[in-house]
């Protein structure tokens, strides 16, 4: 039962990197557009954040700069495709593949950097539960705000006159454009603010989950985040249901290995993305459903 309870933690820590990711992506989608650069943009949070963390000693500041180097790149990458009409596919290619390199150059001086001691974070009373204790309530506060923020969202796309415009913007920009909303600034925000969760997942990675700095160390998470948007038909209780279970298929191969169980490394770390691969594969099968979820404008330009 504690190997399980510890599993179950770990299930909800490496879900809440793809949840933070996915809902960014969520929201970029809902109005729109489409960012293939998620991947980069929280490599270069993960570098902004760490080093942020090293100089300052404050997770707080660490978060922030996170949050502000995701939300500048997906700045660029909204002026280059909603001002300028280039190729969103093309361009967030260049974006991802930008912020890899560019944080494996800007990280050549951390990688031999330490963060301070890490405080344990439990919720009094609830923490000391057999089994529900370790498995819930000894997590960082960032999983429980990615919960608060899942809901958040539903409730604003779903109850909300501003959720409503963001929808329709998505839908169909050139009705919203003939009730006068400002498409291509709300398509803009909507990327701004995308921006910014990806790369406050980018800072929690590399603050948090694992407190170092290595190349590279996103590891794909920004692409199985941009699966799960598709996976989760662009709702966000099914983007954090979702993320939990990529999660949990992550985090199952180091429990297999501390079981014992004779499988070699290499089949257990293909395991992530082999079940998005799967996952794709299986609602791809039935494109009608895709087309009725998905915005109806997802990746077109617009030119008032």
């Amino acid at each position: 039962m504690e190997s399980l309870a510890l599993l179950v933690a770990a299930t909800l820590s490496a879900g809440t990197v793809l949840a933070i990711a996915g809902l960014g992506l969520l929201i970029n989608e809902r109005a729109g557009v489409l960012n293939l650069g998620a991947e980069g943009m929280m490599l270069v949070a993960a570098i902004a954040g760490f080093a942020t963390a090293v100089t300052t000693g404050s997770d707080l500041m660490a978060f922030a700069a996170g949050m502000g180097a995701g939300a500048l790149m997906a700045l660029v990458f909204g002026l280059l495709v909603i001002w300028l009409n280039t190729n969103q596919y093309a361009s967030g290619l260049a974006l991802s593949l930008f912020g890899i390199g560019f944080s494996a150059f800007a990280g050549i001086r951390f990688t031999q950097e330490k963060l301070g001691p890490r405080f344990k974070f439990e919720i009094p009373g609830l923490a000391d539960i057999p089994f529900v204790g370790p498995a819930l309530f000894k997590h960082h506060p960032m999983v429980y705000i990615a919960v608060i923020m899942t809901v958040a969202l539903a409730w604003f796309l779903y109850r909300s006159r501003a959720g409503l415009v963001l929808r329709a913007v998505g839908e169909s920009p050139d009705s919203a454009h003939a009730l006068g909303y400002p498409v291509r600034r709300i398509r803009l925000l909507a990327v701004v603010v995308g921006g910014a969760l990806c790369g406050l997942a980018g800072a929690y990675v590399s603050v948090v989950y694992t407190p170092l700095w290595v190349e590279g160390m996103i590891a794909g998470k920004g692409w199985i985040a941009l699966a799960l948007t598709t996976f989760a038909t662009w709702r966000p209780a099914r983007i954090l249901l979702g993320a939990y279970l990529f999660g949990g298929v992550t985090m199952l191969q180091f429990h297999l290995q501390g079981e014992g169980v004779q499988i070699p490394s290499q089949w257990l770390s293909m395991l992530p993305y082999l079940a998005t691969v799967v996952v794709l594969v299986l609602i791809s099968r039935n494109p009608t459903w895709i087309r009725i979820n998905m915005p109806a404008s997802l990746g077109k330009p617009f030119a008032p």
